[in-house]
């Protein structure tokens, strides 16, 4: 199969679709708390009466279930800042691989906290998958941006977004009382992150570690050629291996890019402020609180089965992801981001709208619903896949993984900061909550518009051209070569 003149090879699919299962995972388990809430809530109150006798305090219940929601986000914290620690030292591949035994931990915690009627349990447990999801996000972008060909670096990375969005519709149907979402299997809905966990064990030791690791990482040039002629379905594999190697001799003479030096020298410190940047346009969007208030919004229209709408939401979110699949490489990063931005923003406004004369015009309940579709769709057009890869086009091998930990760092910050403070808000609000993210992405979007380069099939010298510009640079001005040249995207990343 061609695209674009690059080969789509089976080895590549099964690296990808391998990597992948990890982007599953987080989804699964970021979407897998919220529909068993209330007989989880339940084994609470139980647990509670069993070792006190007396039924738990209404904010204990509260405190108890925020942290366990939370307390995700919080290991996803650290799990990100730690992604640089492990991709050097064991590899790309290998970090993948080891990570699943937090998986295992966290899913046999999780599924035995009934069994051992501790609430502990199930809250250690997701914390730990919170770290192993941290990681994840790290390492699988990271991977298939180093395996891809440059073609279709942008689809194939669109790919961990898609198997975000598949995970969290997972959850949603799984989470149902007619499946697993009832008082007596919801331990197996918490610890079923055991079986892709395994799947993914079983699949990796095929996959190809990332052949940039092993040529500038551990200088092994004879593997690194055979694991891209495989890749690539081609014997000429020559362009591929004298970019790399040239990236190698420019590695050779700098020294490691730490995480403050990316903020101190003035050539990092644009392209890390766009990957913060991009990353939270993604988590303050507003699109956790379109999810929030999906269910009560579908009820309010007359829908029997509010839980039923919600699902279609996430059927929703995922064919989205797979049309900004086929596109990103067409109509290009920066646009789909901005009207992925515009197009959050405009159904933000009629949501307030129709959310605000809900009592006063019946029919406004039907925009409103329309609203939540159009604003899910645009939302996986740009902001929900593209902050995940265009981290590791904006840098080189050198700062890539201290990019990734700060990129990571700041969308699981966001993440935890909406997770905890959204209700509060809303409450404080109303329906017009929905105004202060149409403002956030209106922010975001002449960002964006002002900052973003297109950094598709453009080279590294052409984006680290743009961003000396960006900074003001000119030629007489002294910047060290290894600055330079650790900096944007590869040609053939």
């Amino acid at each position: 199969m061609e695209s674009g003149g690059k080969q789509v090879t089976f080895q590549l699919m099964l690296a990808v679709g391998a990597a992948v299962i990890g982007s599953l995972q987080f989804g699964y388990n970021t979407g897998v708390i919220n529909a068993p809430q209330t007989v989880i809530e339940s084994f609470y109150n139980d647990t509670w009466f069993d070792r006190y006798q007396e039924p738990i305090p209404p904010t204990s219940l509260t405190t108890l279930w925020s942290v366990s929601v939370a307390i995700f986000s919080v290991g996803g914290i650290f799990g990100s800042f730690s992604v640089g620690l492990f991709v050097n030292r064991f590899g790309r591949r290998n970090s993948m691989l080891f990570s699943n035994i937090l998986a295992f931990i966290a899913a046999a915690l999780m599924g035995f906290s009934k069994l051992g009627a501790s609430w502990e349990m199930i809250i250690i447990g997701r914390f730990v998958v919170g770290l192993y999801c941290g990681l994840t996000t790290g390492f699988v972008p990271m991977y298939v941006g180093e395996i891809s060909p440059t073609a279709l670096r942008g689809a194939l990375g669109t790919l961990h977004q898609l198997g975000i969005v598949i995970g969290i519709l997972m959850a949603q149907v799984f989470g149902m009382d007619v499946i697993m979402g009832n008082a007596s299997l919801w331990p197996i809905l918490l610890g079923f992150t055991f079986i892709p966990a395994v799947v993914q064990c079983a699949i990796l030791p095929f996959c190809p570690e990332s052949p940039r690791f092993l040529l500038i990482n551990r200088n092994e040039e004879n593997k690194a050629k055979s694991i891209l002629k495989k890749l690539r379905g081609t014997t000429d594999v020559g362009a591929d291996m004298q970019e790399m190697k040239e990236e190698s001799r420019q590695m050779m003479r700098e020294k490691k890019v730490t995480i403050p030096e990316l903020f101190r020298s003035p050539l990092y410190r644009q392209p890390i402020l766009i990957a913060i940047v991009l990353q939270l346009s993604q988590q303050l969007s507003g699109i956790n609180a379109v999810f929030y208030y999906s269910t009560d919004i579908f009820r309010r229209a007359g829908v029997a089965q509010p839980v039923y709408a919600t699902i279609g939401a996430g059927v929703v979110n995922t064919a989205f992801t797979v049309v900004s699949l086929f596109v990103v490489e067409r109509a290009g990063r920066r646009s789909l981001h901005l009207l992925g931005l515009l197009g959050m923003a405009g159904c933000a406004i009629l949501m307030t709208i129709a959310l605000a004369l809900l009592e006063k015009v019946a029919w406004m309940s039907y925009v409103s619903i329309v609203a939540i579709f159009g604003f899910v769709a645009f939302f996986e057009m740009g902001p929900g896949p593209i902050p995940w890869f265009i981290v590791a086009e904006l840098f080189s091998q050198g700062p890539r993984p201290s990019a990734f930990a700060v990129a990571g760092f700041s969308n699981w910050t966001a993440n935890f900061i909406v997770g905890m403070g959204f209700q509060y808000l809303a409450e404080l609000c109303g329906a017009y909550v929905f105004v202060i993210f149409t403002v956030l992405l209106l922010g975001f979007f002449v960002f964006t518009y002002f900052k973003v380069p297109e950094t598709k099939g453009r080279t590294f010298d052409e984006i680290s051209a743009g961003f000396r510009q960006g900074t003001g640079s000119n030629p007489s001005e002294k910047h060290s070569p290894e600055e330079l040249n650790s900096l944007g995207a590869d040609s053939q990343l």
